[in-house]
């Protein structure tokens, strides 16, 4: 009976030995399902966030944030085939289960189930560090349906505007070609990031906005334009047309300049009348060819043309103008030449005053410019004495006098801070 007591005591000593540790190691396999489910949810979760990334963004950064994702991967994988493992090992449910054996599973599966846990606190500190990048890519995401929609709405603008510039009558072929241009690239918009990347569409859509934006504005400048032209065509032709008179009137004046003054004074001017007449001509052929870009409604010939003309008419503006103007200097000084030596020497006198302010003796680099200048003035009024004087050439002395009069009194300017003193 004592023996029968211990038989039965052992048994349900050791059996109830066994069922404990049956449901510690039962509670370790719970634990170790559910780490297991939250690592397994969190790495599809945070899949979602890479691939988001990646399909945005091409930097460094998302590389290699894709790089450490797949490396998180295979450490993910590690630990999961060791949990698996480790709940293929041990079968709690069956009759007779040893409290060896459930001891042996419950510290395996914790030890899976730490395993699990501490990385999924490596993906969760990785989900973490994406932040920015996640970010930066959902704004792009949410910026791609409006950027495609825009590029369609300016597309259909821009068709618009085209067709109702050629009710009006004109053309611009040149505009309905760029449009043409376009159409592949919106057949890439309707095709979708899906097939062409999140980011390539995202830009094809800004370009082909833009594109279609300007289209749409020159269109419906074009009649503006066209107009521009028209009008610029009439001033030009009767600019040179009065040009033309003008310049017939520069021989009249060559001969009032060679009557009148020393051969110095007007030799410079006598290939004037030619030039003035050529220049003319090859504006009005400019012109008449520009009228045929216009009629054939090719802008920008047109406006480049115009613009050619325009500078040749004033080339030849001028050059008619300088024979007047000279003509006009050699009168004054002729009847006054004292007129341009008393502005000349005040010129002088001002700069020696600014040299002198403030000092004793003026510093010798600014002195010496001013006495040669003094100097330099008195040789050219010597050549107004004699019976035919070059006024030209001392008119021409007297300016340059005064530009090294005024390279001297900026030099003292700048070194005085500016102040004059």
């Amino acid at each position: 009976m004592a023996g029968a007591f211990a038989g039965g005591g052992t048994r349900r000593w050791f059996g109830g030995r066994a069922e404990g540790q049956r449901a510690e190691a039962q509670a370790a396999k719970d634990a170790a399902a559910a780490a297991f489910y939250e690592l397994d949810s969190g790495q599809r979760d945070l899949r979602i966030s890479v691939e988001t990334i990646a399909a945005v963004d091409d930097s460094a950064a998302a590389r290699r944030a894709v790089s450490d994702f797949e490396a998180l991967g295979r450490r993910i994988d590690e630990v999961s085939h060791r949990y698996i493992e480790a709940v293929d090992a041990h079968d709690l449910d069956r009759d007779g289960l040893e409290a060896s054996a459930a001891a042996r599973a419950r510290a395996e599966l914790t030890a899976a189930k730490d395993e699990l846990v501490r990385v999924k606190g490596e993906l969760d500190r990785f989900g973490n560090s994406l932040g920015p990048l996640l970010g930066n890519a959902e704004t792009r995401l949410a910026r791609l349906a409006p950027a495609v929609e825009r590029a369609r709405q300016a597309l259909l603008a821009a068709t618009g505007a085209l067709d109702g510039v050629r009710e009006s009558g004109l053309r611009a072929d040149d505009l309905a070609a760029r449009l043409a241009a376009l159409s592949p690239e919106l057949t890439r918009l309707n095709q979708g990031a899906g097939q062409h990347g999140v980011q390539a569409t995202l830009e094809r859509a800004e370009r082909v906005a833009r594109e279609a934006e300007a289209i749409r504005a020159e269109a419906e400048r074009l009649p503006e334009r066209a107009a521009e032209i028209d009008h610029r065509l009439v001033s030009l032709r009767t600019r040179a047309q009065a040009l033309t008179t003008r310049a017939g009137q520069v021989e009249q004046v060559l001969s009032e300049l060679r009557r009148r003054f020393a051969a110095a004074c007007w030799q410079d001017l006598q290939p004037l009348p030619e030039q003035a007449a050529e220049s003319v001509r090859q504006a009005e052929r400019k012109l008449a060819e520009a009228q045929a870009a216009r009629d054939a409604q090719r802008w920008p010939d047109a406006t480049s043309l115009l613009s050619t003309v325009r500078a040749l008419l004033n080339t030849t503006d001028e050059a008619v103008s300088a024979a007047g103007e000279r003509l006009t200097r050699l009168n004054a000084v002729q009847k006054d030449p004292q007129q341009e030596i008393e502005r000349t020497r005040f010129a002088i006198r001002d700069a020696q005053r600014l040299a002198m302010a403030g000092r004793a003796t003026p510093e010798a680099r600014h002195a010496r410019p001013l006495d040669e200048a003094v100097a330099r003035l008195e040789r050219a009024v010597g050549t107004l004495e004699g019976r035919h004087p070059d006024y030209w050439h001392f008119l021409t002395e007297t300016e340059a006098v005064r530009g090294s009069v005024a390279r001297v009194v900026t030099q003292i300017r700048g070194e005085r801070g500016g102040t004059g003193s």
